[in-house]
């Protein structure tokens, strides 16, 4: 599939500046399967989200052990 792309002059300066040894084909490509991953993503965690139940989640922290943290997760 191709498609005609106008990108406007300052997108075009910031991806010549950024895209390093790759084209500016390539890096389109890698942004716009960054961002569709982004949103897949978004969409699965808001669908998983309103599947939770609190009452659920409260019973799960109730058996975590009362214990002391170790030196190294101390803030």
């Amino acid at each position: 599939m191709n498609f005609a792309l106008r990108i406007p002059d300052y997108y075009k300066n910031d991806i010549n500046s950024l895209k390093g040894n790759v084209s500016i084909n390539q890096f389109i490509i890698n942004a716009l399967a960054e961002k569709i991953s982004s949103l897949k993503t978004l969409d699965y965690l808001e669908k998983r989200a309103s599947r939770a139940s609190i009452n659920n989640m409260l019973k799960l922290l109730n058996k975590v052990q009362d214990i002391k943290p170790q030196k190294y997760d101390k803030l």
